[in-house]
Parts: structure tokens; sequence; C-alpha cells
């Protein structure tokens, strides 16, 4: 794989700790570059490192020159190019002393290893073509993921399903630009190696491909930060209550005096693999408190900013004409919403009232008494769109590779435009370059070095 305008930067080796700082019971050290193997065997008496086959570990002690041991440890060897950058890779298993961490990275430096920098290893995996930049990126998603879904998301795209589709894309359009730039070496014989029609056909399939991720993003994006989850309703409802019942701890305050909740209460939790971000908001009603105003305007503006909206009524004292006003006010923003009778506790048999049985997405629960929440949590599960993650397609993730895609899907309508207004083979090959560009940013065949430092200034030091 070839990644335009770059090279690599120095045959500098580096060092860094892999595993997270603080005491434990190990902690793992990473080396890698040219001299990796030959500087650890300097600092490594137990046995000649050099001659040892890769990817085998050794047992023996990290000495400095006066024969004083630092630790035993664990070498694992990964000779290039078979190793996780590229290049010779040494990984010390020590003991998790902050000390002797400290003591064996100095003891590095001073043998010429200097400290890595944040994402330097996985930026030389790129640089090396073990990983494209798409794949790379996802390693940072992998190691950030705190669901079953983001985990699952970016385990595929390290595996390249992404990119491996991205390609598919390029290939296809590399085909007609070459054959339309060798009708621009022929432009005198006026001969066209590119059926117009056959492109403008291979055109419009890309696009629906182009089109289907770019609106995967909206479930990516839910995936990789969370489904920001609105609880809303008059005071009193049971709101903040719901939240408690939900996270399984006190977290928002409970009172029966109208009003409590002035700002707003956010906290995550995960149902079925996937992260919610609820947010307890303030009771809506009309208020001369300047305070609970301000709150009461801020739950509108959260609410429309939602993915999904949980609204709370009272079913003990809620007449059945202000519940259709609040559904109405519901509907009006075209926000997914479950409706929830709370305090069914309060009924007679604990059973809704037969004027609100037919109510579309109304879950009758207990906020108080726990009662029917589990119910709810499937219902939330339902209402929210992951249809195309369970359904294993390809999903986006990254805003930069959203950003991409959308440059991607206009320069293909800019060839559209071109076949259709018959314009030159040197016009249709610049827009056709154009949507390679763009797709070739996605995995890095076309980079530039603001653009990679960008991303991998984001990573952990040691990955």
């Amino acid at each position: 794989m070839v990644h335009t305008e770059n090279v690599i930067e120095n045959n500098d080796t580096i060092i860094a700790l892999a595993t997270p700082p603080g005491k434990g019971a190990i902690a793992v050290l990473r080396v890698s570059g040219k001299d990796a193997i030959t500087t650890t065997n300097k600092l490594f008496p137990s046995k000649n490192l050099e001659k040892a086959k890769t990817h085998t570990i050794h047992y023996g002690t990290i000495e400095e020159e006066n024969s004083h041991i630092i630790d035993e440890v664990l070498i694992s060897v990964f000779k290039e190019p078979r190793s996780y950058t590229g290049e010779n890779t040494v990984e010390i298993s020590c003991h998790g002393s902050s000390y002797i961490i400290k003591k064996i990275i100095e003891l590095f430096q001073k043998n010429s290893v200097r400290y890595a920098q944040p994402g330097e290893f996985t930026k030389r995996a790129f640089m090396h073509g073990k990983l494209d930049l798409a794949q790379a990126e996802a390693v940072a998603d992998l190691i950030s993921s705190e669901t079953e879904a983001a985990h699952q998301t970016a385990v595929k795209q390290i595996r390249g399903g992404f990119s491996e589709e991205i390609k598919e894309l390029r290939d296809k359009l590399i085909h007609f630009a070459s054959m339309i730039e060798l009708e621009l070496d022929f432009s005198e014989e006026d001969v066209e190696f590119a059926d117009r029609d056959q492109l403008k056909s291979l055109i419009n399939e890309i696009k629906i491909i182009v089109e289907r991720l770019i609106n995967s993003f909206s479930v990516g994006n839910v995936i990789k930060n969370g489904i920001p989850t609105v609880i809303a309703g008059k005071p009193n409802a049971g709101k903040s209550t719901l939240l408690n019942a939900l996270l399984k701890e006190e977290k928002a305050i409970v009172s029966d005096i109208p009003g409590t909740t002035r700002d707003f209460i956010e906290d995550e939790i995960v149902i079925g693999g996937y992260n919610f971000r609820f947010t307890d908001t303030a009771g809506l009603r009309e208020t001369q408190d300047k305070v609970e105003a301000i709150g009461v305007q801020r739950t509108y503006e959260k609410m429309k900013k939602a993915s999904l909206i949980m609204y709370l009524f009272d079913i003990s004292i809620t007449p059945l004409k202000d519940l259709k006003e609040e559904i109405k006010l519901l509907e009006e923003l075209s926000t997914p919403y479950i409706l929830i009778a709370n305090k069914i506790d309060l009924m007679e048999n604990h059973q809704l009232p037969e004027e609100l049985a037919s109510i579309p997405h109304l879950i009758s629960i207990s906020a108080q008494n726990k009662e029917n929440i589990e119910s709810l949590t499937q219902e939330i599960l339902h209402l929210v769109n992951l249809d195309s993650f369970k359904s294993g397609d390809t999903i986006v993730t990254n805003a930069r590779h959203y950003e991409s895609l959308s440059n991607t899907l206009k320069s293909l309508n800019d060839v559209l435009t071109a076949i259709d207004s018959g314009v030159s083979g040197d016009f249709l090959a610049l827009d056709i370059r154009q949507a390679l560009y763009h797709l070739g940013e996605i995995t890095g065949e076309i980079t530039t070095d603001d653009l990679l430092e960008n991303i991998f200034s984001k990573f952990c030091i040691g990955k």
C-alpha cells in the first residue's frame, strides 16, 4: 500500500508504557524500531535475542551496565515485518512498580531510544502498510469502546470491512478513469473508450452505496457516543424517580414539591449493549419562577435534539384531554418517543383506563415500585433505530469519514451532470478524480502530514 505525500519520518527506535500507568501486578513496555531488538539485547544478558525466532517469549533479567538487576521480565520478540508496527518490536512484561517502569525507560533512553509520541506505534503500523487509515482510527475506537455495540463496530472496521467496501468503490471508478485518460491520449482521433451509459450506470450504483454509508452515520454516531434520551413530563410526574430506577441508584433528588428539578441531571446506562445518555429535565409547566422558567425552556431545547424522548405523565391525575395535547406536542417534534403512564400502582388492579389502552407506544409503570421497568427498557430498544447495525451492514462512526463520503457524493453528482451535459473527457476525468480523491482520504491512499498529526495525536501513548 502506497501512502502519497508520506514517508517514515525517521529511523528512531521508540519506547512507551503500553499498559495504564499506576501500580499493578505487571506492566508492559513496548519498544519498536530498527534497533529495538539490538538495544534490548544489550540490557538483557539472559539470552541472545538477536538469534531468537520471531514471536517467541524469553525469561530473564533487565540489567544496568554494572550488572545491577532492575527486574525479572518476560521479553516478547517480533521481527519485521511480522509485528504490529511492521518494524522490529519488543514487548517487556515487568512488575508494575512505577519505580521499575521509570528505571527501564531511563535505561533505554540512555541507549538512544526515545519516548514515543501519542499514537506513534499505530502511526508506524499505518506508514508500513499494516493498517490503512480507517483501520488505524478504529484501533482508537476499540480502546475507548464501553459497550458491546461500540466494540463490535470497531472490531469490524479493524478487520477491514469498511475499508474493503471503499476499496471496491475506488477500483470500479479507477477503471473508468483510466479509460477516459486513455481517450485524452487519442483526442485527435475522436475515439471513445469509456462507454458513457455504462459509466452513468456505475456512478448511480456507487451513489446508492455511498448514500447508505452516509445515512448509517446517524446510527454509528449514537453507537459510538451514546443515545441522547430525554426524560420529560409535567412536574411531579415521577421523572427523577424513573431515572433513579433505571440507574439503580439515588442519583436525582425526589420530592413531592413541584419544580424540584430546575436543571439537568445526566447519567449513562447500558441497555441491550447500547449506551444511553439519560437526561432528567425540569417539569414542563407555566411558571413565574424565573429560574424554573429557564429550566423549562432548556427542557424543550433538549427534547428537540434528543434521539429518544421518554414522556411521563401521572396516570392518577392527568385528564385525557391534557394527555392528547401533550401527545400532539410530541408528534410535532418528529422525535421517537415513548409515552409512559406512571404511578400505575395508584390505579385499581394496576390497570390502564380503557380509553388509554389503544394509545401507541404507551407503557404503564410504577417508577416508585420499579414495576414494569423491564418492559420499558425493551420498548426503548425497540424504538431506537439500530436496524442497520443488527443487519450487519457497514456503519460509519467517524465524522471524518462522513465528511469524505459527503464530498464523494457531491463529486459523483458532478460526474452525472457532466455526462448529461456532454462535456469533454478532460472535465469528466477531473470530476472522477475528485471522487477518487475523497474516497482515498478515508483509507489513507491520499493523506497529508497535518491530517495524520491530527488523527494520531488523539491516541493514547503506547498505542
